[in-house]
């Protein structure tokens, strides 16, 4: 990650008739980041996502996209992938592709070339001459983030983008947002998979009602809330743990929970003293994202599509 913004919002808010769907809203992405925009049902996620694109205006606050307002010019250096997909069903892949390309600013011939190599990156390139109605639900996805991706552009915006696939073509399709990122591209990421986020946003915005909840480095996020719990992998006799008050296995080592009051570095200088123990492993046991978020918000939440007041 670089210390160039790519998506700036600041005090936005949009309100539906009675329905305040984003209410005071800031956060920043910058370039070479994947940013995971987090919440349940209704939080306001596809309404901030429409704000950024600039498809609907925003009551209050600004967005800057790259450097500035939107404009024309900048459409053409923004993908998007949205969860509701919407390819041309009676159009060849191939002809959908270079037709998005050449939309995007591409000329026919560079549209071309890269609709090759993205298809065959995907393992779609021997369906290039199938209309799009003939495609499977994951080959549609792969082709439709080829169609969000081949002109390369600075800032992507992908809602749940592993939908519909299979373990091999999500690892496709992760990797390729991997070295997307490593060559520069901000990418905001709107899942319900909270693994995936766990596994490659380095920061997260979490909305609840409109309003955030939770904003910063996953890390840090994820320390504030660790448990009381550590997950020790060990060798050697161990009866009761003298600060530990449950001792749990747990795939083949111990989850040690440990009393009010006692520190983790406390409890490990007490393992490395006893006797016949050997520590191969010690480190907290961290909450999940979605433990954290249902922690904060005080209440059960629902990962489900997100349908917005209109």
């Amino acid at each position: 990650m670089n210390g160039t913004v790519a998506l700036d919002v600041r005090e936005v808010s949009k309100t539906y008739a009675t329905v305040r769907a984003v209410d005071n809203l800031s956060f920043r992405v910058h370039q070479g980041e994947i940013f995971g925009l987090l919440g349940p049902n209704g939080a306001g996620k596809t309404t901030t996502i429409r704000m950024a694109l600039d498809i609907i205006k925003p009551n209050a606050g600004e967005i800057s996209v790259l450097g500035g307002p939107m404009t024309e010019e900048k459409k053409s250096r923004i993908g998007y992938l949205p969860e509701e997909r919407g390819l041309y069903d009676d159009m060849t892949l191939l002809d959908t592709l270079l037709f998005l390309g050449q939309l995007k600013g591409l000329s026919r011939q560079t549209a071309r070339q890269r609709a090759e190599t993205y298809l065959r990156e995907v393992e779609l390139w021997d369906a290039h001459d199938r209309k799009i109605e003939a495609l499977s639900q994951g080959m549609n996805q792969k082709a439709q983030f080829v169609a969000g991706t081949m002109h390369e552009p600075e800032l992507l915006i992908v809602d749940e983008p592993f939908s519909g696939l299979d373990p091999v073509n999500t690892r496709i399709i992760k990797d390729l947002l991997l070295r997307m990122r490593d060559q520069g591209t901000a990418i905001v990421m709107s899942t319900h998979q909270m693994h995936r986020v766990e596994e490659m946003c380095e920061r997260i915005l979490l909305i609840d009602r409109g309003k955030q909840v939770l904003y910063g480095p996953l890390d840090d996020v994820r320390t504030r809330f660790a448990t009381n719990t550590v997950a020790v992998d060990l060798t050697g006799p161990l009866d009761e743990v003298p600060g530990v008050e449950r001792l749990t296995p747990h795939n083949g080592g111990y989850h040690m929970t440990l009393k009010e009051g006692v520190q983790p570095e406390v409890l490990l200088r007490t393992l490395v003293n006893m006797p016949e123990v050997t520590v191969q492993r010690f480190e907290r046991v961290q909450a999940s994202l979605e433990d954290i978020f249902v922690q904060v918000v005080g209440r059960e939440v629902a990962w489900d599509d997100e349908v917005e007041p209109t």
